[in-house]
């Protein structure tokens, strides 16, 4: 065999192993598709040096929505993700997972550099609690004790209590 046939029934190969995955529901028309995009994607394996001299295009890959700005932030309750459509009460912990600082995250969809990444309401949930246990608050200083000398207050005696002691009957 030489190299193209060998190409073509690799290429065929990976075809039969995309089909037979479980997963994977192709329409007719994307069968021949793939055939030919891994064919090409062999070819360009085999000959490097060619693939190398070539400029890379920038790939800028469009990132569309799963909803509007003004829909994502109709809820005090909640805001819903531009990446997934679904709604949370603090967008932080999902951009991380996917890979995101919220600043890519208004870059990548055009949002205001003061879009929040909080809920309306779960960050007031949050201010009423740190504020009900006393956080940001400094401590209150002792008032300050009078020049003079003061007398040394005696303490009171403490009342005794006495003990029963359990006797075997």
């Amino acid at each position: 065999m030489d190299e193209k046939t060998d190409r073509i029934a690799l290429a065929a190969e990976l075809t039969a192993a995309w089909l037979a995955n479980p997963n994977t529901r192709p329409e007719a028309d994307a069968v021949p598709a793939f055939l030919t995009s891994m064919h090409a994607a062999l070819v360009k394996l085999d000959a490097p040096g060619e693939a190398d001299q070539q400029p890379a295009a920038p790939t800028d890959a469009e990132y569309p929505p799963a909803t509007t700005a003004r829909k994502s932030l109709a809820s005090p309750d909640q805001i819903i993700s531009m990446i997934d459509g679904k709604p949370y009460r603090t967008l932080r912990r999902h951009l991380s997972s996917n890979g995101l600082t919220p600043e890519e995250y208004r870059a990548r969809y055009n949002l205001k550099p003061d879009y929040p990444m909080v809920a309306p309401a779960y960050s007031e949930a949050r201010r009423a609690m740190a504020k009900q246990i006393g956080l940001g608050r400094k401590p209150k200083m002792p008032e300050a004790e009078p020049e003079g000398p003061s007398p040394a207050p005696t303490p009171a005696p403490t009342p005794r209590r006495k003990l029963k002691v359990a006797t075997p009957a």
